[in-house]
Formats: C-alpha cells, structure tokens, sequence
C-alpha cells in the first residue's frame, strides 16, 4: 500500500492534480453532528455551553451561511456524498434506494485512487447502494490512526447523540449526558423557545435537552482533537466541524427553515496548509454555502480535479468560482408522507415554494407524533390555546408561496408574500426557483411510482429526465405543476396538460383538478372519468382523488381498492394517502384498509392505513 500511494503522489504532482506549494496532500478530518442548529457559543448563544468548539472557531473560520439541502439527514448526506442535489438524483425521497448513474463516483472514491486512506465511523445513510470502494474501513471501530505510516487521510466521525431520538427517549437522552457535570446543565426555565413553540413546562424541558445533548457533543468533540493534537498529527490537518440539518423537533427538523437547513460549520487550517489568506484564525465568513459543496471542497484542498458533474461549489482552494448568490432545499417524501416543497434562501431573504399547499404542515407522521413537543402541540391545538406564531404552523392548509425576510423576522413567522412592498423580490426569487428546478432536472415533481418505473427504464433516476426532448418535458412538468395550485384561471391549461403523452404532466394536470374540485365543470368531471383508465397508475389514483373532491367518490373506489393491492409499493402508498384525506368518503373501504394492514412491503403503508382506519373508526391503534 505505501509503494501504490509514493507512486500515486509523484504521479499526480508531476502532472499538476496536487494543488501547487503542498509537497504532501494534507490530512482532512470531519467532526461531523446529527440534529442541531448553530446553537453554539461561537455562533452568539450565549446559554449554549460548547468551549471545544468555540476554540475550533477561534482558530479557524466560521461560517455564518451554512445551510443544508434538506432538512432531514439521509436526502442531505447523499448530497454531501455526491456533491449532487438529492432531487437530481434521484435520492430525494427518505428511505428510498436509487441506482446511480454510472460515471457517478462517491468523492472519497477519488481521494482513495489519489493515495488516501479513507475512513468511516460509522453513519453512511446514503439512499443508494454504496460501492465498496467508498472507504477503506466503515464501521464503529474505523479510525485514521489504521493507516500506513505517512498515508494522508479523510476521516469522518458521526456524533448520534443529538439526534431527534436523544431529546425523545428520556433513556437516551440520560446515557449520551451522564458524564456532564452541574455545570453544563440547564435551567429550562432561563433558555428562550422560538415563538412556534407553546411555551411550556414539557417543551422546555426538550429544548433543555437539544442544548445539553450538544454540550455532550462538543466533549465529544474536544476528544478528538486532543487525540489529533497527542498524534502529532494537528498541524498536517484541516479539521471540519459540521450537522447535517437542524434541531430535531417539529418545524425544525424535516422542514426548509432556518430551523431546519441553517446549520454550524467551522473549518481550521494550519498554516502551512492554507492557500493565500484562506483559514486566517478567527474569521468569519459569510458566504453563503450548501452542504453538496463539502464535497468539491475537500477534492480542491486534497489538491484534486473536481468533476465538472458535481453541483457544489469549492469554497476552500485554489480557483474558485464566484459566490453563490443562492442556496436551495427540497422536501419530499419524509416517511409515510409526501409534501413536495422547495426553498431558495440568499444571505436576507427565504421564498418557499409549496406544491401541495391543501396539506397541513404538520401531516400527521408516526416519529415525530412521539415527541413529547408534537404531543403538547397536538394537545393545545385541541383546547385552542396555542400562542398564535404556533397556530400559523397549525393550520390546515399552507400558502402557495412564503417569503421571509431573514433581518428583521428571524424565526420567519411573518409571510411577505402577499406584501406588495416586497413583489420584486418575491418574483425574483420565485424566478430563481423556477430556474434551478429546471437546469437541475428536479425529478422530485414526478410521482414516486412513475420514477420507479422510469428508473427501470433508464438504469437510474438521474437520467429521467435526460432522454431526447427531456428539455421541453422538464418545462411542460414544472409549468404544470406549479399551475396546479394557482388558482380557477388555471383550470383551462389544466384540461390541455391531461392531454400531455408524458404521464408526470398529466399527473399534475389533474392533481391540479382535483385541486380546484370544480364540481360544475362538466368538462373537468369528464377528464378525470377518462383519466380513471390511464396507463400510469399515479394518474390514475390522482383521478380518483380528482373526483372524491367533486362529490363522486364512489367512482374512484375501483381504482383506489386496485392500487391499494396493486404490484407498486408507492402507488399502494400514493392511494392509501387519497383514501386518509377522503376521511368519512372512505367509510366504504375499511375492509381494503384492513386488509393494507398485513403483507405490506413497506411499514410507511401500514402507518397510512392505520393513520386512515383509526379516524374512521374513532380508535387509536398504533403502528410503528
């Protein structure tokens, strides 16, 4: 292995791929956090108790734009892989398994073949199948300290303790802080919730518990960086510091918030490794940065060629493009649930697009209901009590467009979309959205059952939307689908997309139908009737939905109870979602309901008819 890595270095440095001064490839080490925000004290929290961390940013450059492409973990770290957006990807949906196109290569591929021994410990998460050439070791036990003598490495650590799961289990939550001493705890009673949060006993008792778990974290993270320092090994390293998304509690976690996508990142760079003024100690660096540009960035400062099919952008190194002017984000299906949302953010102002908006925000999910902050919003939600910046997150239904204005509502409680003091900037980032749905080939606006099946097609989900002609398609779907939330002037250019030979534009043509529920339309009545035969099944349950909210509910049922045992895990899902939102129109199809509760090939379907059966029945079964 040492003879393979002295000749890889003389080869790269003689043709030019190591970065010009660096005899050797420096160490890259990655302290990476699940679950937080920048609650830290470097970050200007002045309860947050994190001196390691604090120090790291003393020492190195902190980064006050970080933001993350989703709020939830494994969509993110497929982009934090690839350096690709999880929606181009195809890896968008949580738990889903995607085929990579084949010229895709996870990065640590190309530090690997460059000499690096690369390690993982242990969190991979990707929603893909994993070459094995990803990491020479990637378990609980893999550590850079296992490499030949002289070998540059890229390790990454993965702290859990701060995920979701430690502020929910008190069990958890009790092993990952037992080693605190009195003083790193907190009084619930002196820290500030964000103002979505009812203020109360049971949820300050979580937020104590997000901060006491970093604190946790950032012993965690002293460790290792006096294990760097004791190895002789801390002036050959770049260390980052990073989460993969924000706090994990309602409105935070999964959503395309500040409170969900905002994240820490710290990087320090000795100084024989830094590239002009880059990593001066100290600095804080308000660029605005995505997480799919950790990849591109560790190649630059590895000293190699970034592949011109990433869609990160280096922020450390040599020659490096402009700065972003935007960053974006994506939701999608979180568990049993799909809500597809997107967001833009500049360094002052978010625009959140919602595609689906007659859904509530919170859609009722089996992991987070366990939260004690969930149960006590439900519980308010019930008696009315709920502080108004909390009913707005409470509503029914979600506005078509959002904009927030960063500097002065930093919590983004105050919607300016409908302010028309602020129309150009709503149309220019409505613009800007639009944009990148297209040059990215968002393929997240298609059903998930009709990605399934094209993927078969295609070899992956990345070339969906890369076939012949794919330019115009991706034009007609993104039109088709923002027009199917806008509105009864849109219901002509609905009835023409139902016509389109691309089954995703039709989907949405009559999404949006089913939307408007024009009950008098007698042509709208006609079109979903015909679509009710459509060779896509995700057409097909749309109609059906299409018409359960024009009063004909009992047409819909054929095609509702076929899909819901149909062959398509996720047209069994998509139709057993239509059923819960019909409510009392369901009534007829409890026996298929029950039945959707055994031989399922995913619990997400379980959970949805369970979710469906119980408000039917007035129980309350749970469903893991």
């Amino acid at each position: 292995m040492m003879m393979r890595f002295v000749f890889v270095v003389l080869f790269l440095a003689m043709f030019g791929q190591f970065e010009k001064g660096l005899a050797k490839p420096p160490n890259i080490l990655w302290l990476s956090a699940e679950d937080i925000g920048p609650h830290l004290g470097c970050y200007g929290d002045a309860k947050a108790i994190t001196p390691n961390l604090d120090r790291l940013a003393q020492q190195g450059v902190l980064y006050t734009h970080a933001f993350t492409t989703a709020g939830v973990c494994a969509p993110c770290r497929s982009g934090i892989i690839t350096g690709m957006y999880q929606t181009t990807i195809g890896t968008h949906h949580m738990r889903c398994n995607a085929n990579l196109p084949e010229f895709l290569k996870p990065f640590p591929m190309y530090l690997r073949e460059a000499g690096y021994y690369c390690t993982n410990n242990s969190k991979t998460d990707y929603q893909f199948t994993a070459p094995k050439q990803i990491w020479d070791a990637s378990s609980s036990k893999a550590h850079w300290k296992n490499r030949n003598s002289n070998q540059p490495f890229f390790a990454v650590f993965n702290f859990t303790g701060c995920h979701e799961s430690g502020i929910a289990s008190g069990a958890k939550y009790r092993s990952v802080t037992k080693n605190l001493k009195p003083l790193q705890r907190q009084d619930p009673v002196q820290l500030k919730l964000p103002p979505y949060y009812p203020d109360t006993p049971v949820v300050r008792e979580d937020w104590k518990r997000n901060y006491e778990l970093i604190t946790a974290m950032d012993v965690w993270v002293g460790d290792h960086l006096r294990a760097l320092k004791a190895s002789g090994e801390a002036e050959n390293t770049i260390v980052f510091f990073w989460s993969d998304h924000g706090v994990g509690l309602p409105r935070a976690k999964r959503w395309l918030y500040d409170s969900g996508t905002r994240i820490p990142l710290i990087v320090r760079i000795p100084k024989i490794l830094r590239v002009s003024s880059q990593g001066a100690p100290g600095t804080l660096d308000q660029q605005l940065i995505s997480s799919i540009d950790l990849a591109p960035t560790v190649m630059k400062l590895a000293g190699l060629s970034v592949p011109n099919y990433m869609q990160g952008r280096a922020f450390l190194g040599n020659q490096l493009k402009a700065h972003r002017e935007y960053v974006y984000g994506a939701r999608d299906r979180m568990d049993e649930r799909y809500d597809i949302i997107r967001m833009v953010r500049d360094k002052r102002f978010r625009y959140i697009r919602n595609y689906e908006p007659l859904k509530p925000y919170y859609q009722y999910m089996n992991t987070p209901e366990k939260g004690a902050t969930m149960k006590e919003i439900r519980r308010l939600e019930q008696s009315g009590i709920l502080p108004s910046a909390a009913k707005l997150f409470s509503a029914t239904r979600k506005p078509i467009e959002e904009l927030y204005d960063l500097q002065n509502d930093p919590h983004e409680i105050r919607n300016l979309a409908d302010n028309p003091v602020y129309i150009q900037q709503l149309k220019k980032m409505r613009e800007a959205h639009y944009s990148w749905v297209r040059e990215t080939r968002d393929i997240g606006l298609l059903p998930e059952s009709e990605i399934i099946e094209r993927e078969a097609l295609y070899g992956s989900r990345y070339g969906i939307l890369r076939q012949k002609d794919s330019s115009s398609i991706m034009t007609r779907l993104s039109e088709t689908a923002a027009l199917a939330s806008s509105g009864q002037d849109a219901l002509p250019m609905l009835l023409k997309a139902i016509n389109d030979i691309d089954a995703a534009v039709r989907y949405w043509g009559v999404t949006g139908i089913g939307n408007l529920a024009p009950r008098e339309s007698v042509n709208a009545l006609l079109v979903a009737r015909k679509l009710l035969i459509d060779s896509s099944a995700s057409v097909r349950i749309a109609a059906g939905r299409a018409l359960a909210r024009m009063g004909k509910p009992e047409e819909s049922f054929p095609v509702l109870k076929k899909a819901l045992a149909g062959p398509h895990q996720w047209a069994r899902l998509e139709a057993a979602i239509v059923l819960d939102e019909m409510e009392e129109q369901a009534r007829p199809l409890i026996p298929e309901l029950k039945k959707a509760l055994r031989d399922q090939p995913n619990k997400y379907i379980v959970r949805v008819a369970n979710r469906a059966l119980n408000d039917l029945l007035n129980t309350n079964n749970e469903v893991r």
